[in-house]
């Protein structure tokens, strides 16, 4: 599974961990989350992430 970059503040979304706070679960693959699922950290759309490559 691949992680997600936010490119404005740089968060990742690791799918192998979720966001179990935020009722999802480990395994939830980015193309998963709800369109409009916003970045935890600054409230970006779902469209501000891109595939890390870190």
């Amino acid at each position: 599974m691949e992680k997600w970059i936010c490119v404005i503040c740089g968060y990742i979304y690791d799918p192998a961990v979720g966001m179990p706070d935020a009722g999802i679960a480990a395994g939830t693959r980015f193309e998963d989350l709800p369109e409009d699922w916003m970045c935890p950290e600054c409230g970006s759309p779902k469209s501000a992430f891109e595939v890390y490559v870190g």
